[in-house]
C-alpha cells in the first residue's frame, strides 16, 4: 500500500508541474485583455486580473489536494486582505505564493524580477500589477502607492525559499517597507511536513508521504508602536530580529 501510495503521488506530483506550466502559458491568452499595451493600469482592472489568477491558482491546489499530493488547512486569513497592510510569510516551499493568494487572490504581492520572462508567470504579473523585486526608488515609490490606494501586500522576506534547517533569514528591507509605509504589519507562518518544493530540489524527489501545510496568520504588528521609541534603522533591525525568531520558532 505505502509504495502504491508513493507511485500515486510521483504521478501527480508530475502531472501538477505539467498543469501549472501549460495553464500558465494559456493564462497569456485568458489575461490578454489585462496586458496589452494600451490596457487600462487602474486597481479595478488588476484587481479583476487576479481573482481570475487566483481562481486558478485555488483550482490548481484543488487539484493537489484531490491527488493526494498535499494537504492543507488556513487559520485566520480572513484577517488579511485590510487596506493598508503588508504580509509577511516564510518561504518555505515553492507552493506558498500559489497557496495564499489562491484563498486571497486581491492582495499585491512583490515578486522576484526574473520571473516577468518566465512564460508561466509573465501574464500573470503584468495583469494583476505585482512588483518585480528590483531593489530601486522606482520600486519604493510603487510600493507607496499601493498602499496609499488601500491595497494589501504580500512579502516574502527571506528573498528566497527557507534552507532545509527550517531556519528563517529576512532581509531588512522588507520589515523598512512595512515601517515607512503600511497601516499594519500581519505575519504569516506557513509550516509544511515533511520539507518538499525546496530550491534547486528535483521534482521528482518527493518525501515519502503526503505534505501538510499549516498556514497560520499571527497578530498584528503596529509601525507607530516600534517607531516610538527608536529611529526607524534601529526599529528596523530590531524588528526584523523579532520576527526572524518568530519564524523560526513557530515552523520548525
Amino acid at each position: 500500500m505505502d509504495k502504491l501510495d508513493y507511485c500515486r503521488r510521483f504521478a501527480a506530483t508530475w502531472l501538477g508541474f505539467v498543469i501549472f506550466g501549460v495553464g500558465g502559458i494559456m493564462m497569456k491568452l485568458v489575461l490578454l485583455p489585462y496586458t496589452l499595451n494600451g490596457t487600462s493600469r487602474s486597481v479595478a482592472r488588476q484587481l479583476a486580473a487576479r481573482r481570475i489568477i487566483g481562481t486558478s491558482w485555488r483550482l490548481f491546489v484543488a487539484y493537489l489536494k484531490w491527488s493526494g499530493v498535499l494537504e492543507v488547512s488556513f487559520k485566520g486569513v480572513e484577517k488579511l486582505n485590510r487596506p493598508g497592510q503588508l504580509i509577511l510569510a516564510n518561504h518555505p516551499s515553492l507552493l506558498d505564493v500559489v497557496l495564499l493568494v489562491g484563498h486571497v487572490p486581491e492582495m499585491n504581492c512583490i515578486v522576484k524580477k526574473d520571473l516577468q520572462h518566465n512564460p508561466a508567470m509573465s501574464s500573470q504579473i503584468k495583469g494583476a500589477g505585482y512588483i518585480p523585486n528590483e531593489e530601486s526608488e522606482a520600486m519604493l515609490e510603487t510600493v507607496k502607492a499601493v498602499f496609499d490606494s488601500g491595497q494589501s501586500l504580500l512579502v516574502f522576506p527571506e528573498g528566497t525559499r527557507t534552507g532545509w534547517d527550517g531556519r528563517v533569514k529576512m532581509h531588512r528591507g522588507a520589515v523598512s517597507l512595512g515601517l515607512r509605509y503600511a497601516e499594519v504589519i500581519t505575519p504569516v507562518c506557513i509550516k509544511m511536513n515533511p520539507p518538499n518544493f525546496k530550491k534547486g530540489q528535483p521534482w521528482y524527489r518527493i518525501p515519502p508521504k503526503r505534505i501538510r501545510y499549516e498556514i497560520t496568520v499571527g497578530d498584528d504588528i503596529l509601525p507607530q508602536d516600534w517607531l516610538a521609541e527608536k529611529p526607524l534603522p534601529i526599529a528596523a533591525r530590531r524588528l526584523n530580529e523579532y520576527l526572524q525568531d518568530y519564524f523560526t520558532r513557530k515552523t520548525i
